[in-house]
């Protein structure tokens, strides 16, 4: 196969991937809008917060100089 042709197949298959990938993403759009939406939204009521076991003080550092507090809780 010469140069020229070479390229005309790399050309074609560009071509091929390119209409692929616009129809692919068209077809997804497509199936995602008419898919059912979801159930109604709602807020969830958050209960208080658990209390600590005896031997920890606080899940919480203390304030820094401003008066806020970052604070991580990792539940399993």
């Amino acid at each position: 196969m010469d140069v020229t042709g070479g390229r005309r197949l790399w050309r074609w298959a560009l071509v091929v991937w390119v209409i692929l990938v616009a129809v692919a993403g068209g077809a997804t759009l497509w199936l995602r809008d008419s898919a059912e939406p979801p159930g109604p939204y709602r807020w969830e009521n958050a209960g208080p917060t658990p209390s600590l076991p005896e031997r920890w003080r606080s899940a919480c550092p203390t304030p820094d100089e401003d008066g806020e507090v970052l604070c991580f809780v990792r539940t399993r």
